[in-house]
């Protein structure tokens, strides 16, 4: 997984997520993308493909990227344990 800060060749849109690669990895750009939808930000998946070299990319506006990094930061410090726990919360 790499955070990227760089920006994307859309305009207004910006790259808040990318990883090379494909299989279980893929799984990982769904999670982020369904983390930061569910928190409504509206998402672009780039890269989309079943070869497994090409990257996959997530963007988002540029109002919404500071949002969505600190969101997937914050995820990844609470690690798996923080995930069940936010699902459990959820769930009540």
């Amino acid at each position: 997984m790499e955070p990227a800060n760089n920006p994307s060749p859309e305009p207004g849109l910006v790259t808040v997520f990318r990883l090379a690669g494909g299989g279980t990895e893929e799984m990982e750009v769904l999670t982020v993308r369904q983390l930061l939808e569910s928190n409504g930000i509206n998402t672009v998946l780039v890269g989309d493909s079943p070869l497994p070299n090409l990257a996959e990319e997530i963007r988002v506006t540029e109002e919404d990227a500071e949002r969505a990094r600190q969101l997937i930061a914050d995820a990844l410090a609470a690690g798996p344990s923080g995930a069940a726990e936010a699902e459990a919360e959820s769930e009540s």
